[in-house]
């Protein structure tokens, strides 16, 4: 069999399972109806100015929330909260304020900001996340993809604790993704020294939100905070723009994705519906737990190995020159 039969074998095979994987969702996608209002409530949506987060901040908006857009880009968060409070006919609660997920000053300094201005916090939505990124080092010394999906969003939720168990009943949604299914958690080389390679660090970092998740939800126990995770469904956003050539595969693949209106349903479903009011580290996609299947990977069960994350990671957060800034 010659090259060129094989690459149009490969490429038969490509369409029939994102044509299958495509019609399945669209089989079963549906919008999260409910009548619940937010009124009174603070809400965080990291990278909210855009894709999933700015989807989930309408929503919360809407339903009355005073919502938070916590992003990087401070010129596209304005853009967005514009937008926001376009769609509310009461002139909704919007406000932005800088967060840079790469930075732990940044996450730092944002804290602080939200305990100064904020007297509760009912719901922290961690959305922001990179993918395929090139090895980049921050100032800080830290992988900048292992430092914006998981480090960061690790120290964000730690510093804001307190005023989420005041504000008890309230809720943690960590997103993640599928792809948690590829990844691989090496406690003694989390930030991918001896191997990097952007789209692995992607799966990792993914991996490392459901163990992070579970974790919490063990040191949550008896609180008043429910946490789980989210897997958003395959949407098109702006996640794979650090991706070499994806300029040229994105157009296509879109045409399988869910928009990222309705990816977000599930996070909103993880954030407001009842059912999930209670939530102890559930892994869900398309509204509905899924833990237990091959959507997750039988690592994220390891009760020792979520500890042993924990403690690196509370470790490599200790060693960088922050720790005066507490």
């Amino acid at each position: 069999m010659d090259l060129i039969s094989i690459f149009c074998g490969f490429c038969l095979f490509v369409g029939i399972v994102l044509t299958a994987v495509k019609l399945y969702e669209v089989s079963i996608k549906k919008p999260f109806v409910s009548e619940i209002k937010l009124h009174g409530k603070t809400a965080i949506v990291t990278g909210a100015n855009t894709g999933l987060g700015y989807w989930t901040a309408l929503d919360l908006a809407k339903r009355g929330a005073h919502v938070i857009l916590a992003c990087r880009n401070l010129q596209k968060a304005e853009e967005a909260k514009k937008k926001i409070l376009k769609e509310l006919s009461d002139g909704g609660d919007v406000v932005v304020r800088h967060l840079d997920l790469s930075s732990m000053r940044s996450v730092r300094q944002f804290a602080r900001e939200t305990y100064e201005q904020e007297s509760r916090l009912d719901i922290l939505i961690n959305n922001a996340a990179v993918s395929s990124m090139p090895k980049t080092i921050t100032e800080e010394g830290l992988e900048f993809t292992y430092a914006t999906n998981h480090v960061a969003p690790f120290l964000l939720t730690d510093l804001l604790l307190d005023l989420l168990k005041k504000s008890a009943p309230s809720r943690i949604v960590n997103l993640t993704s599928i792809m948690n299914t590829f990844g691989k958690v090496d406690v003694g080389d989390l930030q991918g020294k001896k191997d990097y390679d952007g789209f692995s660090s992607y799966c990792n970092t993914k991996l490392m939100n459901i163990l992070f998740t579970k974790e919490l939800a063990r040191r949550l126990e008896g609180t008043g905070v429910s946490t789980c995770c989210v897997h958003p469904g395959a949407a098109g956003t702006e996640i794979f723009r650090g991706l070499r050539g994806n300029q040229l595969f994105t157009p296509f693949l879109s045409l399988f994705f869910k928009t990222p209106r309705d990816g977000a349903q599930t996070t909103l479903y993880a954030a407001v519906s009842e059912e999930m009011r209670n939530a102890r580290g559930e892994y869900l996609s398309d509204s509905q737990v899924y833990d237990h299947t091959w959507w997750i990977s039988g690592s994220a069960y390891d009760q020792g190995l979520s500890k042993k994350l924990w403690e690196a990671t509370e470790a490599i957060i200790a060693t960088t020159d922050l720790s005066s800034s507490n």
